[in-house]
């Protein structure tokens, strides 16, 4: 109801002025993920800093390092079965609630920010062993890897490898047009990059040095599968693709056998020929 409102008042306005009322609402989560009663014993197992704001989560004993990064309306205690699985191959998971997110006081932030808090956990873990990022998690993640964070492989799940689709499919959502859509990305440059025009490209995924699987479902309804193709073919000779059937974009996150196959890439243990990912995305040509 409240989806069909918006949509409505969105539709009537100015294209500029929708795309200003879009922006408010583009750029906050609106509800803060709560902890699940199945999540909470690794929750609370975790060591806890407040960095900035910034609530941060460490589990076992430092050596390994293993990086996870949420989506939006998502918290790292999401990743649940992954830090269980993680410590018992003596890993040492590490995560944050992004801004605005979770138990983070601050207000939500941009990728810039992200890359900030990234910077800020490698310095103090070190290399990572491995990083796992979901949904918007993914962009983040890259980016920072680009910028110079290291880690030996990262496990990209259900993300989306266009910076601009983050606008494009809130506007599909929203049933709002193209000049919406380009109100909203001009309202974006300026309220939250100092009107830098080049965000779109500068942001989207890009060539990449770092070993990169990527884990996409046939279903997903949030991030929608054409963007593992693209994702793939930007990312380079570095990436490959597993593609899981009926689980949609969060259900994702605690099928056993996408956990076994995240942590055996970070392990390497998992072979993957290139020749199969351009079989399945029709990537040879």
């Amino acid at each position: 109801m409240i989806v069909e409102v918006v949509r409505a008042s969105l539709k009537v306005m100015p294209p500029r002025i929708a795309g200003r009322v879009a922006f408010e609402l583009w750029r906050r989560p609106l509800a803060r993920g709560k902890v699940r009663t199945i999540e909470r014993e690794v929750h609370e197992a975790a060591s806890i800093k407040v960095v900035d704001g910034v609530v941060t989560y460490a589990w076992g004993d430092g050596e390994r390092p293993v990086l996870l990064v949420h989506g939006w309306r998502s918290r790292a205690s999401r990743y649940y079965a992954f830090v269980e699985r993680l410590l018992e191959l003596g890993y040492s998971p590490v995560s944050y609630d992004a801004p605005g997110h979770g138990d983070t006081v601050v207000k939500a932030g941009t990728i810039l920010d992200h890359q900030r808090i990234i910077n800020r956990l490698s310095a103090e873990h070190g290399t990572f062993e491995g990083v796992i990022a979901h949904s918007l998690g993914v962009p983040f993640v890259l980016y920072a890897l680009r910028e110079g964070v290291e880690a030996r492989r990262v496990v990209t799940i259900s993300g989306p490898a266009e910076f601009g689709y983050l606008v494009d499919a809130f506007c599909r959502e929203l049933g709002l047009g193209s000049k919406v859509d380009a109100g909203l990305r001009k309202a974006i440059e300026r309220g939250l990059f100092d009107g830098d025009e080049t965000i779109w490209a500068k942001y989207s995924v890009s060539e990449g040095a770092t070993e990169l699987l990527a884990i996409h479902n046939d279903e997903d309804d949030v991030v929608d599968p054409s963007q593992a193709p693209i994702l793939l073919k930007r990312y380079g000779s570095k990436a490959h693709f597993l593609q899981t059937n009926g689980l949609g974009h969060r259900r994702i996150m605690v099928d056993p056998e996408v956990i076994t196959e995240a942590v055996a890439y970070i392990q390497d243990q998992l072979s993957i020929q290139d020749s199969d990912v351009a079989e399945r995305l029709d990537l040879g040509a």
